[in-house]
């Protein structure tokens, strides 16, 4: 199968089953990391967001979050 043109893909993407859209999802994540992904990721390893990580669980403990829907205007 060969595909020409943007549109052409677009459309056999659009035909995919949502098994085979998460598997091209993988696919393209292993074979073409978005950068701010491997910044992350880079971070998240480096042990750089810890901090706020644990800053956030301490505010959830503490019940100084809201579910969306009560989020104060």
């Amino acid at each position: 199968m060969h595909l020409y043109t943007l549109q052409e893909i677009e459309r056999a993407i659009d035909a995919l089953t949502p098994q085979q859209t998460e598997e091209l999802y993988v696919w393209l994540d292993q074979r073409h990391p978005q950068p701010i992904d491997a910044q992350l990721k880079a971070d998240f390893e480096a042990g750089r967001i810890d901090d706020r990580i644990n800053r956030a669980f301490a505010d959830h403990k503490a019940g100084n979050t809201h579910p969306p829907s009560r989020r104060p205007a």
